[in-house]
């Protein structure tokens, strides 16, 4: 194994050595950047997650905690003006065990129905009617800051005394003031939750007594008015909300028509959120049913005989009333007839439509050839405009401006083309940096090879000498071979010089054969030397 990386150390050496100036500098100068970057990372992925320990800590508490985590040596962090202290996650739980064995934070738990330990037997009643609402205080702050978004909470109660005579007692009020993160403002939902929570939880107090207002002074609820949203009146929201869902309904339904941009719609919608009760009572009854009591009464009278006298006329004189035959019948019937009672509650929810106001306004040229009063048909039907409940709509054809809307988008291709290029530059030159090593380390490995190549052996450079020498007399003995034949005169007869023996012939063109595949280079340059001297 150590003979292996020994190996490998010098076939390394041997490869930088066989560089150049250039390519050893830009060689140093990546193995620096790698390594400068491994370190780095190793530092960064070797720093520990932190976690939050304890938040929303008094200055008390979080110099004690920090003490004491300075002292362990642990390591931790400070955030929300010092009122947040995060430390490594993994020691966040053994942390608060050993913190709150240590009595810390110390006023955490101060405040709320603990005070009430503090109360001796001699008390007063009037303390304890203190302590009381001191608690009371403590409990609701504690309880509305674990509301997500909330960080302190402070609240003040108003609790008369009891009253012998119940019409005279006064009702108890609250207010509470709030502090959230910056940026975050309570939500609609979040006040009503904080108004009747402390609503409900003091005895005999209403919802509606509870006054809400946050760390900036805005009231998000006044005593004796509904909640307030934190962000704006939540009716006001639930209103954009309505008009903003039926103007795109609208809006999408002319794009089909019309095209993109070729239409703008506004709703103006008027909500009624007063919650109504309504009752209602009604007698019924079925005639085909038989009653439930029946009476009858009948009354006869039979009279006659002379009348014994008579009554005074107008100037005293008697008019006799004799009269005969007199008969009187007559005849009652009572019946209790079963009467059904229907008493009817009827509470109606809020968010009716009071008035709805449409406005559509259609591009010029996209208007050719479209019925306008078609397009105001069906936008009636669709908003359900309703003229008898005092809705309006108007549909009107105007040229729009798209200028704006083209210059627009030709700012918005020409940055996105700027940046496509500028990441196409930035790919660029990581592909000419990650080729130009490339190629540097393909040229330091060939000239490595080819270094490596070029050095012979003792045998080799015996056998190179001795194929030079040979070569060399084979060469001299052509050219005097070539003088004596140009000397002798023609048609002399003289025989021809003899040609090498073919076996030499050939054990000399194996062995140069195999010396150009061993060493090219070194043939290549006794060859040109060889080319240059036969030009001289």
């Amino acid at each position: 194994m150590q003979e292996r990386a020994l190996a490998a150390l010098r076939k390394a050496r041997s490869t930088f050595g066989s560089f150049s100036t250039g390519q050893k500098a830009v060689t140093i100068s990546v193995v620096l950047a790698l390594a400068v970057g491994g370190f780095f990372f190793s530092q960064w992925a070797s720093q520990p997650s932190y976690a939050t320990l304890y938040s929303n800590l008094s200055g008390a508490d979080g110099n004690a905690i920090v003490e004491k985590l300075t002292a362990d040596g642990v390591p931790y962090q400070l955030t929300d003006g010092g009122g947040t202290i995060q430390v490594p996650r993994d020691q966040v739980y053994d942390l608060r065990l050993k913190m709150s064995g240590e009595g810390l934070p110390a006023q955490q738990d101060s405040g709320g129905y603990s005070l009430l330990d503090q109360q001796g037997v001699t008390t007063s009643d009037f303390m304890q009617q203190v302590g009381y609402q001191r608690a009371l205080e403590g409990e609701l702050a504690k309880t509305i800051k674990s509301i997500e978004g909330v960080t302190s909470a402070s609240v003040h109660l108003a609790i008369p005394q009891k009253d012998v005579f119940a019409d005279d007692a006064a009702k108890p009020t609250a207010s509470v003031l709030v502090s959230t993160q910056a940026g975050t403002p309570l939500t609609g939902s979040q006040v009503k939750a904080v108004v009747n929570l402390v609503g409900s939880s003091v005895e005999g107090m209403d919802p509606a007594d509870v006054t809400l207002a946050d760390s900036t002074g805005k009231v998000l609820a006044a005593g004796g008015e509904q909640a307030l949203a934190g962000s704006g009146d939540e009716r006001e929201q639930q209103t954009q909300a309505f008009e903003q869902r039926m103007g795109t309904s609208i809006q999408q339904m002319l794009t089909q028509v019309l095209g993109p941009e070729k239409a703008v719609v506004k709703v103006t919608a008027d909500l009624d959120y007063d919650q109504t009760e309504t009752k209602s009572q009604r007698y019924v009854s079925d005639p085909t049913l038989p009653p439930l009591s029946s009476s009858t009464k009948e009354e006869t009278y039979n009279g006659g005989g002379t009348p014994t006298g008579g009554v005074l006329g107008p100037d005293n004189i008697q008019v006799p009333t004799n009269q005969t035959g007199n008969d009187y019948k007559s005849t009652t019937e009572t019946r209790d007839n079963a009467v059904g009672l229907i008493t009817e509650t009827r509470k109606t929810a809020p968010g009716a439509i009071r008035k709805l106001d449409v406005a559509v306004m259609v591009d010029g040229q996209a208007s050719a050839g479209v019925d306008m009063a078609e397009i105001q048909r069906i936008v009636t039907s669709a908003a359900g405009v309703n003229t008898q409940r005092g809705d309006t709509i108007a549909v009107a054809a105007m040229p729009f401006d798209n200028s704006a809307a083209e210059k627009a988008a030709a700012e918005l291709a020409a940055t996105q083309k700027a940046e496509q290029d500028e990441r196409m530059i930035e790919l660029a030159k990581i592909g000419a940096a990650a080729l130009g090593i490339a190629i540097l380390f393909l040229v330091g490995w060939l000239r490595g090879r080819k270094k490596r190549r070029s050095k012979l052996s003792k045998k080799e450079q015996a056998q190179l000498q001795e194929l030079q020498a040979e070569l060399e007399r084979v060469r001299t003995q052509a050219a005097l071979e070539m003088a004596e034949r140009e000397a002798l005169p023609a048609g002399t007869g003289e025989p021809a010089p003899a040609e090498p023996d073919g076996d030499q012939r050939e054990a000399l063109r194996e062995e140069i054969s195999g010396l150009v595949s061993r060493q090219p280079e070194e043939v290549a340059q006794l060859l040109r030397g060889w080319l240059a001297d036969r030009r001289n």
